[in-house]
């Protein structure tokens, strides 16, 4: 802030000394010096004036992120303080069965006794005492639940205290982090000032090479996307005439194997029935099943699927040359087939 005061104060002194030379000699404007030195004074107020607004914000930030762990460390502690209490309770509870537990013994040990003075109420005792051992069975059941919360509730507040310990240490770092920044601020500040000098002058030519080596760059992917679609719509369309050509050959040794089956009288016999000519006979012999024109349609449809595929890679962000090479892969392979399904078919014709 006193840079900038400095600054500010320098800049206002460099004006007020060009309106008195102005108004008193009836020389020329400012020298390009002056010009130049007023240019990188705003320049280091502009730099400074940023720096001020990046220091602020993260000074803001880790102050919220401070006090979010002190709220977080006092729910913690709560947490604990609650846990502190049901823990007392359950040992109170435990405490409560153990003497229900050995005033039922001693009663066992009486009932025992009596049993063998007084046989003819057998009977009576005996009952006394199966319900007797289902309290104490419950009782048990009770305690191990009890035991099996104590355990959990153990658990809970050893977690507990290392999460605290771990918040501890996550502020210990925090504060730590706080002076380094503190320390890296004043020799940024130092550093800056002394650099700024020499990186005015380079930032310009700087500019320009990075500004020129953008445009080659973009020129360069603009001739690679032309190139790829370019390269697809020859794939696709080399495709297509080759599904043409190989239905057309297919045609060929049907009209073949029909004009084999049926004579040259038959054939003419059949035309004058339907009174047509013989090549329009054979027209009707070539026409394509229901099953072919549903097969060029789902073709028509996965290249124009393909296409917008590659479109698509094309389009998305970088790397996408391995999905790119996977889906030309494929259309050379389709080639591939059809190109030997082809001559194949040729061969025999």
């Amino acid at each position: 802030q006193q840079e900038k005061e400095d600054l500010q104060g320098k800049l206002k002194l460099r004006e007020h000394l060009s309106q008195t030379a102005g108004k008193n000699e009836a020389t020329p404007p400012p020298s390009k010096s002056i010009d130049l030195e007023m240019k990188q004074m705003q320049c280091k107020l502009k730099n400074s004036n940023n720096e001020i607004t990046k220091q602020s914000a993260t000074i803001k930030s880790l102050k919220n992120e401070v006090q979010e762990k002190e709220e977080r460390v006092r729910e913690l502690q709560a947490k604990i303080s609650r846990m502190g209490r049901d823990f007392m309770m359950k040992r109170h509870l435990i405490e409560d069965l153990r003497s229900r537990l050995k005033s039922n013994q001693e009663n066992e040990k009486t009932s025992n006794e009596t049993l063998e003075s007084l046989e003819r109420k057998v009977k009576a005792l005996s009952e006394d005492c199966s319900n007797k051992k289902t309290s104490i069975d419950s009782l048990k059941q009770r305690l191990n639940v009890a035991t099996k919360e104590k355990s959990k509730y153990e658990q809970l507040y050893l977690k507990a205290k290392d999460e605290l310990e771990k918040k501890d240490l996550t502020l210990t770092n925090l504060e730590s982090k706080m002076i380094e920044m503190e320390c890296a601020m004043t020799q940024l500040e130092t550093t800056a000032s002394q650099q700024l000098h020499g990186l005015a002058k380079q930032s310009g030519q700087a500019l320009e090479t990075v500004q020129k080596k953008l445009l080659l760059t973009n020129n360069k992917i603009e001739e690679f996307m032309t190139f790829v679609k370019a390269l697809s719509r020859e794939l696709q369309h080399s495709v297509q005439e080759l599904r043409i050509k190989i239905k057309q050959a297919k045609k060929m040794r049907k009209v073949r194997a029909c004009k084999k089956s049926l004579s040259q009288e038959s054939v003419q016999l059949a035309a004058s029935i339907l009174n047509v000519s013989t090549i329009d006979l054979e027209e009707i012999l070539e026409v394509e099943d229901d099953e072919e024109t549903a097969k060029t349609k789902m073709e028509c449809e996965k290249d124009k699927q393909w296409l917008q595929l590659i479109q698509k890679l094309l389009e998305e962000q970088f790397p996408f040359a391995a999905f790119l090479m996977d889906a030309i892969q494929e259309k050379l392979d389709e080639k591939m087939i059809l190109v030997e399904e082809y001559s194949s078919l040729i061969k025999h014709t």
